[in-house]
């Protein structure tokens, strides 16, 4: 009987193992769009450090390289399926891509939110997989509800 219970406890501490690493990707994720694609906001519309940097010759490619890895990087920390992966990677692949074309490129890339998409992507997944980190849904849930506690309209 006591085996039973190490096996099922061991299996919790992997399960929340796990899930403690996706909510930390899903937070580096949060970051590098913000800082990358929305430090400035406009509506549907941000300007973030790849935008900036885009036209920056080498610049933009060297960030847009690095932070695009480090979401890869969280992205198989924190588990995600093989299909996010390989869509996050497409995101940045169009984002970089862009980088190599003086002028018309480094416009596409100011525009082109290809690190929001990618992090989107993962944030995603690891809702899907492990719910929102306990903090993002504490404040989701507050914003749904009014001063006093009463679900808004609407």
């Amino acid at each position: 009987m006591t085996d039973d219970i190490s096996v099922s406890s061991d299996y919790a501490d992997l399960h929340a193992d796990r899930r403690a690493k996706a909510h930390r990707a899903w937070r580096s994720a949060e970051t590098v769009k913000r800082v990358s694609d929305r430090l400035i906001g406009i509506g549907p519309i941000g300007l973030g450090l790849d935008g900036v940097l885009a036209w920056v010759p080498g610049a933009g490619l060297v960030y847009g390289l690095g932070a695009g890895a480090l979401l890869m990087v969280h992205g198989f920390q924190g588990g995600a399926s093989a299909a996010t992966l390989l869509r996050m990677a497409a995101y940045l692949a169009i984002d970089n891509a862009s980088d190599t074309v003086p002028v018309v490129g480094w416009a596409i890339d100011t525009v082109f939110p290809g690190h929001l998409m990618a992090a989107k992507a993962l944030q995603k997944d690891i809702e899907a997989r492990h719910g929102l980190p306990e903090e993002v849904a504490f404040e989701r849930s507050r914003k749904k509800r009014g001063f006093f506690g009463r679900k808004r309209a609407g």
